[in-house]
């Protein structure tokens, strides 16, 4: 009886030291399973860093730039930003545009957005001139200062210019010179020329508001892809 008892005490004794060494080992354990777990988690959710600093394209125009008559995220430079952000590009789209913004206004506006860093300066000016039948010479004259002046302040910038066509409207004589306005400016700088902005809108009243002049939102979708096909082997 005394052998037995002795011989299940010490069964009992072992269980017990059994019992207490595993569950002095179990948080020990979890901690060495669970840490680096749980920062392999943290470290992949970490949003990857973008490449480089944000360079700005200057948009510079009339209100076909600013969207007169569109919510201003539907202005074709706005949709341009949509297209640079769906592809992570480091850009960001200024709007320069003012309704009304004639050559001359413009040269007098140019020196102060300039403040900011170029990258890319797009330039949309000339059709208020157009449409006001002012002399082409003159028109010229003022976008080749407003060319002077990026190309003086930021010598690496990226040129695009916007042509501009007259309604037939304004005789075939005057139409014709003020259509050759761009791309004789655009060779003489070596911009990238966008033969006509509202290419495949002017014209067309679907696609105008009921002043026939301003794209509708899905006009500004058209002179998006016009300008994007230009403006995309730049980035």
């Amino acid at each position: 009886m005394d052998a037995n008892m002795l011989r299940y005490n010490y069964i009992v004794f072992l269980v017990i030291i059994v019992l207490f060494s595993s569950c002095g080992n179990t948080p020990k354990q979890e901690k060495e399973h669970t840490s680096p777990a749980a920062s392999a988690d943290t470290s992949s959710a970490r949003a990857p860093e973008k490449a480089g600093p944000v360079k700005n394209i200057l948009f510079f125009g009339t209100s076909l730039t600013a969207g007169l008559g569109v919510a201003p995220e539907q202005a074709f430079p706005a949709l341009i930003q949509q297209r640079i952000d769906s592809l992570s590009l480091p850009y960001k789209v200024i709007n320069a545009g003012l309704s009304g913004e004639t050559s001359a206004a413009g040269k007098g506006r140019i020196d102060w957005l300039l403040r900011q860093p170029v990258a890319i300066f797009v330039l949309e000016l000339g059709a208020n001139d157009g449409l006001r039948g002012l002399p082409v010479k003159e028109t010229t004259t003022n976008l080749q200062l407003i060319i002077d002046r990026v190309k003086k302040k930021y010598p690496e910038a990226k040129l695009v210019l916007a042509g501009m066509q007259m309604p037939p409207s304004m005789g075939q004589q005057y139409t014709t010179a003020f259509k050759n306005i761009y791309p004789g400016l655009a060779k003489k700088n070596h911009m990238e020329l966008i033969p006509f902005l509202l290419q495949g809108v002017g014209g067309n009243a679907s696609l105008n508001q009921k002043d026939g002049i301003h794209p509708t939102p899905a006009g500004h979708r058209i002179l998006a892809e016009n300008v994007w096909q230009k403006l995309q082997p730049e980035l």
